[in-house]
């Protein structure tokens, strides 16, 4: 009688993880399509399907080229940034950074940031974007993200 109930057990069990298996393999078809559709390089919140959404149902942002002061602070006092940023359907086509570093340090800084910039937010969501630290400049993101901010008040 025994070995009876555990070959039932062990039947059920067997059968349980199969169902539980075929539906995983359901469940993570839609995943691996949004995978392969997007390059190693993109995040998971650039995914195509997501980044054309705002072009569908109408841009926040009206198209067009904004230039902005950022203004953050640094150990030698305040400094500035001017970001220039071009639309196009709520997603940023090109950006230019020019830095008014007053020491040599903060001028080392912005140069780092301003040559690893586009590589960080071209061809992303202006509201997807998040930008702390780049190329090692972590100080000057804060006057990048404020003109940023300013660049959105404009566009809309």
């Amino acid at each position: 009688m025994r070995t009876l109930d555990k070959n039932k057990t062990a039947v059920a069990l067997l059968g349980g993880l199969a169902l539980v298996g075929a539906l995983a393999g359901c469940s993570s078809t839609p995943e691996a399509a949004v995978e392969a559709t997007t390059t190693p390089s993109e995040e998971a919140t650039t995914a195509p399907s997501e980044t054309a959404a705002p072009a569908e149902s109408g841009s926040t942002y009206t198209d067009g080229t904004y230039t902005e002061s950022g203004s953050y602070q640094t150990p030698n006092g305040t400094e500035s940034v001017e970001v220039t940023i071009t639309l196009a359907d709520d997603v940023i086509t090109d950006v230019s950074v020019s830095g008014s570093g007053g020491s040599r340090d903060t001028q080392e800084y912005q140069g780092q940031f301003i040559d690893g910039i586009a590589a960080v937010v071209v061809g992303k969501n202006i509201d997807e974007i998040s930008v702390s630290k780049v190329a090692g400049s972590s100080l000057t993101s804060g006057g990048f993200t404020s003109a940023v901010e300013a660049i959105k008040a404009d566009a809309s």
